[in-house]
C-alpha cells in the first residue's frame, strides 16, 4: 500500500471507530465502545505508517535527484 492509501484507510477507520463509540455510548454497549476505540487506534496507527512511508519516499526521491545533478 502507498502512504496515501494508508492515510486514507486510517482516516476511514478513525471515523468508523468514532461512530461505533458514539453508538456504544447511546446504547450503553461497552463492547461497541471498546470496538470503536480499538478501530480508532488502528486508524491512528495506519495514518502514522502512511506518514512514514511518504517521508521515506520523499527522502529517497530527494537523494536520487541530488545524485543525478552533475558535479
Amino acid at each position: 500500500m502507498s502512504g496515501t492509501t494508508d492515510k486514507l484507510t486510517g482516516l476511514a477507520n478513525e471515523a468508523i471507530g468514532k461512530a461505533k463509540q458514539s453508538i456504544g455510548e447511546l446504547t450503553g454497549s461497552d463492547k461497541l465502545r471498546a470496538e470503536g476505540a480499538a478501530q480508532e487506534a488502528k486508524g491512528d496507527a495506519q495514518k502514522a505508517v502512511g506518514d512514514v512511508k511518504n517521508a521515506t519516499k520523499d527522502v529517497i526521491d530527494n537523494t536520487a535527484d541530488t545524485l543525478k545533478k552533475p558535479l
